[in-house]
């Protein structure tokens, strides 16, 4: 799922595009895709985006008449700049809007359909959109600890609430957590506060530092490689790989279709944390740190 960083740079490349230019169009190939009937879509054609900005993972266009278009991308959901009037591509192609210049056009791979698209009056009807999650970017530090604070949960589980913390989900929680030095489980109420200030620090380097390489690598192109899994990453997608810090097997838990991955010697002390499948699986025999783990492979 596109993150912060990600639609920040999708954001930049719109300005530079459709900013106080003229939607001409709306064409939209799925009817599961438009998320509102009032105002009617066709009410946005003819006039111009007035602003753009991110309400937490989502992209907001702004039009004449206080208008808002909201488009969240969820999981495989991608833009592209095409020529004007460009056809949708196949089956992943839901929309386009269509441009004097270009049109901007939104594919969602696979077959569950989960992309949205909103088209709210005032900034009220904006407003009932945004989860209401902090923006870090923003924040100091005490407000940081409070949104963290405020109910006891894992810090993995906390980083990715968007009603806790704006824009920040799977991918760059790890990358987050692992700059921080901290385990995905340690739980909330337990951080010290320098851990809390560590993780402060942690999480705004890390979209920065990833909002300034995804602008350096669009280099005022329109993004393409918008993507979950990067080879400039420590830990996440990077299983059974190296740390770049201590070189240790990068390790993970798997719930559901989601995937954490941290590093068992800077993160948990030396501690492989119980990944629910396998641990079932091997019962006694699951290893309780990086030596068992060891010892474990060294066996198979």
């Amino acid at each position: 799922m596109p993150e912060l960083p990600d639609i920040a740079v999708y954001i930049e490349a719109l300005e530079s595009r459709v900013l106080g230019q003229r939607l001409e169009k709306v064409r939209l190939a799925s009817p599961f895709l438009l998320r509102t009937a009032v105002p009617p879509i066709r009410t946005v054609e003819g006039r111009d985006v007035t602003s753009l900005r991110r309400l937490g993972k989502r992209i907001v266009f702004g039009l004449e008449g206080d208008l808002w278009l909201v488009l969240h991308l969820m999981i495989a959901g991608r833009l592209h700049w095409k020529p004007p009037g460009a056809a949708l591509q196949g089956k992943v192609g839901l929309a386009a809007f269509d441009f004097a210049e270009g049109s901007l056009t939104l594919t969602e791979a696979g077959s569950k359909k989960r992309a949205s698209l909103h088209l709210v009056e005032g900034e009220a009807g904006l407003a009932a959109l945004d989860p209401g999650g902090l923006e870090v970017l923003a924040a100091d530090l005490p407000a940081f600890t409070a949104a963290l604070t405020a109910k006891n949960h894992t810090v993995k589980r906390a980083l990715t609430d968007p009603r806790i913390f704006s824009g920040i989900g799977n991918a760059y929680s790890d990358e987050i957590l692992h700059r921080a030095g901290l385990s995905p489980v340690a739980m909330t109420a337990k951080l010290t506060a320098a851990e809390i200030g560590t993780l402060y620090a942690a999480t705004r380097a890390a979209l920065e530092d990833w909002t300034r390489l995804l602008r350096e690598e669009a280099a005022g192109a329109f993004p393409e490689k918008v993507t979950a899994f990067r080879k400039e990453m420590a830990v996440h997608g990077r299983y059974g790989k190296p740390c770049p810090v201590c070189d240790t097997a990068v390790q993970r838990i798997r719930h559901a279709s989601n995937e954490t991955n941290y590093c068992p010697r800077c993160q948990t002390g030396g501690k492989v944390l119980a990944d629910r499948s396998l641990s079932a699986l091997l019962k006694k025999d699951w290893p309780r740190n990086i030596e068992e783990l060891e010892q474990l492979r060294g066996k198979s």
